[in-house]
């Protein structure tokens, strides 16, 4: 059983023009609305090409015939593909303009469960497909509802998501049957619920109630009764990221930071005392948790210092299985086979888009059953990144704290420009994972890329998960501030020409990086970024609101507002005085359109220079091929005139 969580897409009507903005033309082109583009030149495009025909797959879940369910994109859009031997032909099963997601195998049935929704509003649906019939019917209620993590019994006759389908809200969680059809709400208590597990006689459900990432609850129900019992926590708070029943069905493995700086693997026996620490002697998080079906094996992933480290422990006892060696990079999506006798999983590198793998345990053999197209360009001169520290403005035990970062450096002396990519949540991490994009800059653009996880992001332990939080988010851009001063002692970097990057959150530091630091940073794009806290949390979706507001601070709280109002973008708009490019998605809910059209007019209306872009048929990024392609030359047309100019 695997708990994946659904991502992105819904078209609605088209924005309304920019107020006071007769001086800029505003174009609109099918899905697409522009404003002081300039024309990308087919020079660029070409060269661009390569590198946008990249593509990578993802391990999905195994089939009853022993062949794999894998996503991939062949046309615009990631879709369903099967693929039955190493290597082998990879067959397209869904063709939906729309991305899916959330595909999930389930056991003894010969189809699989995924995810659609519209133009990227998230109102996501799940579907089941039938491979005999093959044909695809929608389960949930198809309305202006988000259904998610769906999660399959291990007989494969039930399944249980969680959807906010009652009030728009709160996540329920729903229980079908999936031979007759019959729905139901199992449980209904409020804020974000999610099933983890069913007990192996599928009678009792492992839930968990998710408040932040620094704090969750676990429990049992009872499906038949409805009764939920509730597990103690140790100390009162604290974070979980898998929580799966043992073979037999009495005991469970979870993975928690109770009482620990990192998230820890844990066997808890209720006839045997206190939990047992399975990754006590691995002092970084684990991620992935994955056991048999046959009750013969677990795997698990350690993240350290963000290249993964895969696991395999025989049970009952724990006792290490020796593995093949694997390439270098991160590993996601780890599945057993139906008879515990292989490992499926997913990697990615800095030099290689994704692929699937698979671990033959007894003889201990690596197969790969994918190998992604890298637009016919040469990936032996693809570039890896160093991992570098940077110290920053504040001290730990009596020394400089020190930032560590992803430092991707072009082939030459330089002094090269800088790109310093920052990514969202921002409970995220930067991981050195294949970007075509990135590659582009270094090698035909001669540009270096910084990747840093500045302090709030995960992986590093919960202290600094938590050093950014509510009055402290502005400490956050001093880390980015600390990472100008960095690239200024080093000769072969040009500290005159410096651009800043980044997406949802890492849009908000985009912004908030060029007020601080407007005399230092050349230029920066900001994709689907927030531009004041206090708007944002007033125009988010429902369901997102408190989640955010335990990140951000709660803006009923007056305190919080004035700080939100004092470090908004949207109100120091005046310092941003660096060419910016803004890009959006109009059904976004997460980060609503409204954001991004008030700081290009408050910059614009300050004299600022600014391209805008917005797709009408994308939500929180952009997924489709066309939209993305657009977006990634004209990111590249902005590096060339404001960037690369001397």
């Amino acid at each position: 059983m695997r708990l994946i969580t659904l991502m992105l897409g819904a078209a609605l009507l088209a924005p309304p023009a920019l107020a006071d903005t007769a001086t800029v033309e505003r174009i609109a082109s099918g899905n697409r609305i522009s404003e002081n583009l300039p024309e990308v030149p087919a020079e660029l495009v070409e060269r661009l090409n390569r590198y946008q025909n990249t593509r990578g797959a993802s391990f999905n879940g195994w089939l009853p015939d022993g062949s794999l369910v894998i996503s991939t994109r062949f046309g615009e859009t990631s879709q369903v593909h099967r693929v039955r031997a190493p290597l082998g032909m990879r067959e397209q099963i869904t063709f939906y303009d729309e991305p899916v997601s959330a595909v999930t195998a389930v056991p003894g049935r010969d189809g699989f469960l995924f995810g659609k929704d519209v133009g990227g509003s998230e109102f996501w649906q799940l579907f089941w497909y039938d491979l005999d019939q093959r044909e695809a019917t929608m389960l949930t209620d198809g309305g202006r509802s988000q259904n998610a993590r769906p999660l399959v019994s291990h007989d494969g006759k039930h399944m249980v998501w969680a959807s906010t389908a009652r009030n728009g809200k709160d996540y329920d969680l729903w229980l079908r049957d999936l031979a007759t059809g019959e729905s139901r709400i199992v449980l209904q208590e409020g804020g974000l619920w999610t099933a983890t597990d069913f007990s192996p006689d599928g009678k009792r459900l492992l839930v968990m109630k998710y408040v932040s990432i620094n704090e969750a609850y676990p429990g049992e129900l009872d499906l038949a009764s409805g009764k939920l019992r509730m597990f103690p926590v140790d100390g009162d708070k604290a974070a979980f990221n898998a929580f799966l029943y043992a073979p037999d069905g009495r005991g469970v493995y979870y993975v928690s930071d109770e009482e620990r700086e990192f998230l820890t693997l844990r066997h808890h026996d209720p006839r045997g005392g206190a939990p047992t620490l399975v990754s006590a002697d691995i002092p970084w998080d684990v991620t992935d948790l994955v056991i048999a079906d046959d009750g013969s094996h677990l795997a698990f992933v350690s993240n350290e210092d963000g290249i993964s480290k895969l696991h395999v422990r025989s049970m009952p006892g724990h006792a290490a299985v020796a593995l093949p060696d694997l390439p270098i990079g991160v590993i996601g999506g780890l599945g057993f086979s139906p008879d515990g006798k292989r490992l499926a999983l997913t990697l990615n590198s800095a030099t290689s888009p994704s692929d699937v793998y698979v671990v033959d345990l007894a003889g201990g053999e690596l197969a790969r059953w994918t190998q992604s197209e890298v637009g016919g360009l040469d990936a032996s001169q693809f570039r890896a990144p160093e991992l570098v520290r940077y110290p920053t403005f504040d001290q730990v035990d009596g020394k400089p704290r020190t930032i560590p970062a992803f430092y991707y450096r072009p082939e030459g002396d330089g002094p090269f420009p800088v790109v310093v990519s920052i990514h969202g949540g921002p409970e995220s991490q930067a991981f050195p994972t294949f970007n075509p994009s990135t590659q582009f800059l270094l090698e035909e653009l001669k540009v270096a890329v910084l990747v840093p996880n500045v302090r709030g992001s995960a992986g590093y332990g919960k202290t600094y998960l938590q050093l950014d939080n509510g009055l402290l988010r502005k400490d956050s851009v001093k880390d980015i501030g600390a990472l100008l001063d960095w690239i200024a002692t080093r000769p072969e970097l040009d500290a005159d020409r410096v651009g800043v990057m980044g997406g949802s959150y890492g849009g908000y530091m985009v912004l908030a990086a060029m007020v601080d630091y407007s005399d230092r940073i050349r230029a920066g794009i900001d994709v689907v970024g927030i531009s004041d806290f206090g708007t944002f949390l007033k125009n988010t979706e429902d369901y997102r609101r408190d989640l955010r507001r335990a990140e951000y601070g709660d803006e009923r709280i007056p305190e919080i507002k004035a700080f939100h109002d004092r470090i908004a973008p949207l109100n120091n708009a005046h310092r941003i005085t660096s060419p910016l490019f803004v890009a959006q998605g109009y059904n976004d809910p997460r980060v609503p359109w409204t954001e991004a059209e008030q700081i290009v007019k408050a910059v614009r209306g300050n004299g600022g220079d600014v391209w805008y872009l917005m797709f009408k048929d994308e939500g929180h990024g952009f997924r489709k091929k066309g939209n993305s392609d657009y977006f990634g030359a004209a990111a590249m047309l902005f590096w060339q005139e404001y960037l690369l100019a001397e």
